[in-house]
């Protein structure tokens, strides 16, 4: 309990009273740099003021002249307003640091990142191998117009071309060989769940591994299957199975890479479905709070904040998974030609749809390796 004296104020008024220190709504209004008046200690009132005399106010300095700070007064409501200010300052900074490490990343140092490993080799050797096949394309129809049909080519011009189409074997073989064993994550993933049956309670009591293994997700399984093809094809392009066993795997990678690429589309619907919903939720919510005349965003604009980043983060979002849906698209066109055994205009649909897909692919690894270089610069 703390004692503070008021001045006279008549008969009917006390001298004195007790105050208890329950009264700490009053205490928030007083910094604790509050130095009091030279002739006493106590809270002073202004006799010439118009108001009434108010209810007596809890001091912030005592009899002991023991100076508190202003953190003691505050109310529960003010401690759960403090912390969310806090996040949302924390978040801003986050946002905006990111954005000022990601300008100072350089495109060397995401290429360099994306080359280090075997996925980024290989968006990068077939975008130039499928550049070097849209040329050859190019070339053939210019050379083939009437314009150019009777002029006699330089002999440097052949020996361009054969280069080139060696070239394009060589990155085609190369690329091959990159992905080699990729049927060793999925493989994994399948064993991970094999041992970790709820229902076994020991060895004797579990699953036959064939039974997981046709119990298990399709896209997995797709991707099992087809990374084993694909292997057996590139050995017999290295010679070491034979032709007739390699155009048969070859056959049947074709044809689990096209229903992979279904499924991948599929899922790719169900994923900006959800994504749309919660867009137009967010933007539902920052319209609500505009028709009500910024009310809501001046009494909580951290919310307000908030719900803008996630609407800016939802549309990024969106916009990889449109980029990704177009991918998908232009490798079902390629597959198609090879699954269905389409002969009219191959080579040119497979060489726009494979750059197109390439260069797509390509960008969404890029922004990966970028954001992840950003994220490093900011620890």
């Amino acid at each position: 309990m703390s004692s503070i004296t008021f001045p006279y104020a008549g008969p009917n008024h006390a001298s004195s009273s007790s105050v208890s220190m329950s009264d700490s709504q009053y205490g928030g209004r007083f910094s604790a740099s509050y130095e009091p008046p030279s002739d006493t200690s106590s809270f002073q009132m202004n006799p010439l003021s118009s108001h009434p005399p108010r209810t007596p106010r809890t001091s912030i300095v005592s009899n002991g002249s023991h100076i508190f700070g202003t953190d003691i007064y505050d109310t529960k409501a003010d401690a759960g307003e403090k912390p969310l200010e806090i996040e949302a300052e924390d978040s801003e900074e986050e946002d905006e640091k990111p954005g000022s490490a990601k300008s100072r990343v350089r495109r060397e140092d995401v290429w360099r990142e994306m080359l280090k490993s075997s996925n980024g080799r290989d968006k990068a050797f077939k975008i130039i191998q499928y550049s070097m096949k849209m040329y050859l394309l190019f070339h053939l129809a210019v050379t083939s117009s009437p314009v150019f049909r009777g002029h006699k080519r330089p002999p440097w011009e052949a020996e361009l071309l054969r280069r080139l189409t060696s070239a394009i074997a060589g990155f085609s073989l190369t690329r091959k060989c990159l992905i080699l064993f990729n049927w060793l994550p999925p493989l994994t993933s399948i064993l991970a769940q094999h041992s970790s049956d709820p229902y076994a309670t020991n060895k004797s009591k579990q699953k036959p591994l064939l039974h997981t293994f046709l119990h298990a997700p399709p896209p997995v399984l797709l991707e099992f299957v087809n990374g084993l093809a694909d292997d057996a094809a590139t050995f017999s392009r290295l010679g070491l199975i034979g032709k007739r066993t390699g155009e048969r795997a070859g056959r049947l990678a074709d044809w689990c890479w096209f229903a992979s690429t279904l499924v991948n589309l599929v899922e790719n619907s169900v994923e900006r479905s959800v994504i749309l919903d919660l867009q137009h939720q967010v933007e539902s919510r920052l319209y609500a709070e505009s028709m009500a005349g910024g009310a809501t965003s001046k009494s909580n604009p951290s919310a307000s904040k908030l719900d803008e980043k996630e609407l800016v983060r939802l549309q990024r979002q969106d916009h990889w998974i449109q980029v990704t849906r177009l991918k998908l698209l232009m490798d079902l066109i390629f597959v198609s030609y090879d699954v269905f055994r389409f002969k009219r205009a191959k080579g040119q649909v497979q060489t726009f749809a494979g750059l197109a897909s390439a260069a797509l692919s390509t960008a969404k690894l890029y922004d990966r390796h970028k954001n992840l270089l950003s994220k490093t610069h900011t620890h």
